[in-house]
């Protein structure tokens, strides 16, 4: 199988493309919006086996309602650094505080997809000081995740899920792009809702060198830190997080967590604060942003509204 330079994913849009210095690694990012000091900053971070352009969509929307925004490569995919370790959630979760700083910003706004979830919860416990508040999207709180254990994902993800934790063999099934279209479709909803052209762009990202391995290492540190200090740490710092605004959004055919365990459990709640809203998306899957673009970008635009985040515009 034929590799693919990671240059010819910075596809051509509505956004330019940047590089950025943060946490001993550079970052490629793709930006949109006033590029001003007193514009709040929306950082978008996606999930496995997506890269920066699952957010396409959302990009020139978000940016033409007054906000700058920031489709980010997490550690080891797309474009971004792909060095041979540091795939758990704190080093991602400083990947991206230092990101938001490299991009001149205090503090932002961080909306994560499915593992880039997981991040965005991480962040609350390790960053809080870089959030104006977070939106995650089919990833449920990871306390509550650990409480109901199995039941957290379907029965039937866990064969995938278990075949990721093998070594070699689920890395040469991400490059030949089997395991990447298994996952779209497995994962994701009604069945024909992932076209062609974006299934090709998917399994090609996965052919950039290491890439295939830093994903599953990603999926391989979510499941063995469940038993080890270092995920029991993860946890505690999630528990000691201070109240910010939550948006999570859970797709109703989510093939990978089950609505059922998506939305906080009461004690779980209390940690978060009373700014949390939870929106079932009934027929869309685990990737919302592809699935039902319209109304994620619709739900996005209304919650960020409510943060009142953006300066106050001169009229007359």
């Amino acid at each position: 199988m034929t590799t693919v330079d990671s240059s010819t994913l910075l596809l051509d849009g509505p956004w330019q493309h940047r590089f950025v210095p943060a946490n001993g690694a550079r970052f490629h990012v793709a930006v949109a919006g006033p590029d001003e000091r007193d514009t709040p900053l929306v950082v978008l971070l996606h999930g496995v086996p997506q890269f920066w352009w699952a957010w396409r969509r959302q990009i020139p929307e978000l940016a033409a309602a007054g906000y700058r925004v920031a489709a980010m490569d997490v550690r080891g995919t797309g474009s971004s650094d792909k060095p041979p370790q540091g795939y758990d959630c704190p080093t991602l979760a400083a990947d991206v505080a230092g990101v938001i700083r490299s991009l001149g910003a205090e503090r932002a706004v961080v909306v994560g997809a499915g593992t880039g979830g997981d991040i965005a919860w991480t962040l609350t416990g390790t960053h809080p000081q870089v959030l104006h508040a977070i939106g995650v999207l089919a990833a449920p709180h990871p306390v509550d995740q650990r409480a109901v254990g199995a039941r957290a994902v379907r029965v039937r993800a866990l064969p995938r899920l278990a075949f990721a934790q093998l070594p070699s063999f689920p890395e040469r099934a991400m490059t030949d792009g089997s395991l990447v279209t298994h996952m779209l479709t497995e994962w994701g909803g009604a069945p024909g809702w992932l076209d062609a052209q974006s299934a090709e762009t998917y399994r090609r990202a996965a052919r950039v060198p290491f890439a295939a391995h830093s994903q599953l290492e990603q999926l391989r540190w979510l499941a063995r830190s469940s038993v080890r200090p270092d995920g029991r740490r993860h946890l505690a710092s999630l528990r000691s997080a201070a109240p910010l605004p939550v948006l999570q959004v859970h797709g109703g055919r989510d093939g990978l967590r089950p609505a059922t365990h998506a939305a906080l459990s009461a004690h779980t709640r209390a940690w978060v604060g009373p700014r949390y809203r939870f929106e079932l998306v009934p027929q869309a899957g685990h990737f919302l942003a592809d699935e039902a673009p319209g109304q994620i970008t619709g739900l996005l635009l209304e919650w960020l509204a409510t943060l009142d985040l953006l300066p106050a515009r001169v009229t007359g």
